[in-house]
């Protein structure tokens, strides 16, 4: 059960900030997946306003952070990008092989079914809390939407790793009975994300929290917002597994929109637009060197360039690309797993890059004729003592510079995974040149139509789509009249961000190889943050091609020598065996 602080009043907010703050930490939040003792509080006890069911949401967060680890480990370890070191465990090993054993314990589904029991008590809860007026339509609808996500994100990647789950929405009394297939039968992959669909895509409410709620605060320098779930990227997500692509577009289109139609540049032209403006200061997202194409001059700080994406504090440059990201604080639990698998001088060294995942970045070129991706060898990761480092998530604690200070962030959602989902939807919706212009070098520069080559042309026809939402973006710019519109700095991924030169040329199919070209970039973009096995998976299952994902995990093995790539191949060809058994313990 979760233990809440009492509120009296509004005035009183003083303790649910105590509880924001132990959104990082676990032990702030007692457990209450099994059967109850008599000295925990009841569900009367801890729902009594609109705090109580703050401290809940919280402490499913709390919870729900504890995946942190497990999550990036099972769709990286599993996939073709990373690998072990000679340091690694049997576990992970069995996992970048595919042949886990019953005492692997990242096979273990059991945690993941602790922060669902979470939820689906504070979702019965909630509905009690509005039967008896204890808060507001409007914060209902805006709770339940948030734990309601959470849950259907959590499921969803069950299925992904397990294949057949049991789906469970309501309170259990005791946590193994999920292993009671009788109760709880398990369903497929399929069969779960419908349900999940119908679940997510009828809530009333897919918006953030507002920017009045007493959940979006400010609380030790950290700004709540971008704490919760973004509920139209996971329908977006949901819905390009189901396959219905336009739905997935809209609600990722929706979200590219966030920004806002007035206030400052920043807020109007780059909020989650991939910009390709560097600026003053060179104070920017992008691959960007001040005297190209000296190597030596490349933009390489916490606060310039790529790799600053997950270096930066949060300012107002941070808000443009992340969607959602949590923080881990070296003040409060739980600790950042990540210093330890990744770090070789502060860890324990446990994973890495594959040889495959190198030669991948190495075959890049850039613009400027730099024959590799500045993303892999200079920002994802750095050769430490020899060895190939993983980097994205050991920059803060770096710079801290301080063993004690073991600050991170588990990296959840950002603007490059959205801009490659949206261009993975409209590709496989028949929007081909919209997809390619996305991933390569944006609407602009791809429907110019001659205007960008003459400052006085008019542009009223061109650099802009024509279809309607979610195809209709706007990127014109003019000078005689001077016209900027909302897309104007979109620069496309491989151009506009990575300073790449455009994708490899579309074949006779583009739809297949656009959507190559698609997931290629995201393993370039993406690598560690917990999104490949689950894109291997999805556009295998698309295409009813297990060749796609057998393929790659044979050529990283192969790469390094293990002689059962060979092996492993074999058994990928057979759908089934891309998931993991159901072990409960």
């Amino acid at each position: 059960m979760i233990t809440t602080i009492k509120t009296k009043t509004t005035k009183s907010i003083t303790s649910i900030l105590s509880v924001m703050v132990l959104l990082l930490s676990l032990g702030s939040c007692q457990d209450y997946l099994d059967v109850q003792p008599e000295d925990k509080l009841t569900g009367v006890q801890v729902y009594r306003d609109v705090f109580d069911a703050d401290a809940a949401v919280i402490g499913i967060y709390g919870k729900f952070m504890a995946l942190a680890e497990k999550h990036v480990i099972l769709n990286e370890m599993r996939a073709d990008l990373m690998t072990t070191t000679r340091n690694s465990s049997p576990y992970l090993k069995e996992l970048s092989e595919h042949n886990e054993t019953a005492e692997n314990p990242y096979i273990n589904p059991k945690q993941f079914y602790e922060v669902i029991q979470n939820c689906n008590d504070a979702l019965k809860n909630f509905d009690i809390m509005l039967a008896n007026k204890k808060f507001t339509q409007a914060q209902y609808e805006q709770r339940y939407a948030d734990v309601g996500c959470i849950r259907s994100w959590v499921y969803l990647q069950l299925g992904i790793h397990f294949g057949s789950v049991p789906y469970i929405t309501e309170p259990i009394e005791t946590l193994d009975d999920v292993k009671n297939v009788s109760k709880y039968p398990r369903i497929p992959l399929s069969q779960l994300v419908d349900k999940l669909v119908t679940f997510t895509e009828g809530l009333t409410y897919k918006k953030q929290y507002e920017a009045g709620s007493s959940l979006v605060i400010t609380v030790d320098g950290y700004y709540t917002a971008k704490f919760f779930i973004n509920k139209e990227c996971l329908l977006g997500d949901l819905e390009l597994w189901k396959g219905d692509y336009l739905k997935a577009a809209s609600h990722y289109k929706t979200v590219l929109e966030t920004a806002s139609t007035s206030g400052s540049d920043t807020e109007r032209y780059e909020v989650y637009r991939i910009s390709n403006f560097a600026g003053s200061g060179n104070n920017d997202l992008l691959v960007n060197y001040t005297r190209s194409p000296d190597v030596t001059t490349l933009l390489n700080t916490d606060t310039q360039g790529w790799r600053s994406i997950f270096a930066r504090s949060k300012d107002a440059v941070w808000n443009t690309e992340w969607i959602w990201s949590l923080p881990f604080d070296s003040r409060f639990a739980p600790a950042n797993p990540f210093i330890a698998i990744f770090s070789k001088t502060s860890g324990n060294y446990l994973a890495k890059p594959s040889q495959r995942a190198i030669e991948l970045w190495n075959s890049q070129t850039q613009r400027n004729g730099i024959p590799y991706d500045a993303r892999g060898p200079k920002f994802t990761y750095k050769i430490v003592g020899g060895d190939p480092v993983i980097m994205k998530y050991l920059y803060k604690s770096e710079t801290a510079a301080d063993p004690f200070k073991t600050e991170g962030d588990w990296f959840l959602y950002r603007a490059e995974k959205l801009h490659l989902r949206y261009a993975e939807a409209a590709n496989r919706d028949n929007q081909h040149r919209i997809a390619d212009a996305i991933l390569n070098d944006g609407i602009k520069s791809a429907y110019n139509r001659g205007a960008l080559n003459s400052s006085t042309a008019d542009v009223t026809n061109a650099m802009k789509t024509k279809p309607g939402f979610p195809y209709d973006f706007d990127a014109r710019q003019g000078e005689f009249p001077y016209y900027r519109a909302n897309w104007y700095r979109g620069g496309g991924i491989r151009n506009g961000r990575a300073n790449l030169i455009k994708a490899a040329v579309v074949t006779v199919d583009s739809l297949i190889s656009i959507e190559n070209n698609i997931i290629d970039e995201a393993a370039l973009d993406l690598a560690y943050e917990g999104n490949r096995w689950e894109d291997l998976v999805r556009v295998a299952r698309r295409r009813n091609d297990p060749a796609f994902l057998a393929d790659k995990i044979y050529d990283k093995l192969n790469k390094e020598g293990n002689g059962e790539a060979a092996t492993v191949r074999a058994k990928l060809m057979n759908p089934s065996n891309w998931y993991l058994p159901f072990t409960w313990k």
